[in-house]
């Protein structure tokens, strides 16, 4: 059995990531060594990240509902000292925005056949958990 959460590691938290770096970088002006000191990720992953050749197996980019997110959470990280739990709550949050567009379905389908025959909308319907 494949953990919605397994695929999500290998696709969605790349994807995110990659989001985030390109955004520093780009809009912003960090440096890649900057920018992998701030996500704790190595500066040649940042250089993959904003040459767009790792962190490309889900297209995230265009999803407008993302968007909010990541400004925060880019927000967030160019301050002094960011609040961690904030920002893995806001992570958590847009992993799950893209689980629910459906964007991992063929990724968890190619991973599992069995998940074609016996149907699945976990992450469709899947709710945020509260504490």
């Amino acid at each position: 059995m494949v953990l919605p959460c397994e695929i999500a590691v290998k696709s969605v938290v790349p994807a995110i990531r990659a989001a985030i770096a390109r955004d520093l970088v780009e809009k912003h002006g960090f440096t890649q060594a900057q920018v992998a000191e701030i996500l704790g990720i190595s500066q040649p992953a940042v250089c993959k990240y904003t040459r767009r050749v790792r962190g490309q197996t889900i297209d995230i980019e265009n999803l407008e509902n993302l968007q909010g997110q990541k400004e925060v959470i880019v927000s967030l990280l160019m301050g002094e000292e960011p609040k961690r739990a904030a920002l893995l709550g806001l992570f958590c949050q847009m992993c799950m925005l893209v689980r629910k567009e459906g964007l991992m379905c063929p990724l968890c389908h190619r991973t599992d056949l069995r998940i074609k025959s016996q149907g699945c909308d976990f992450c469709l319907d899947a709710k945020p958990t509260s504490k």
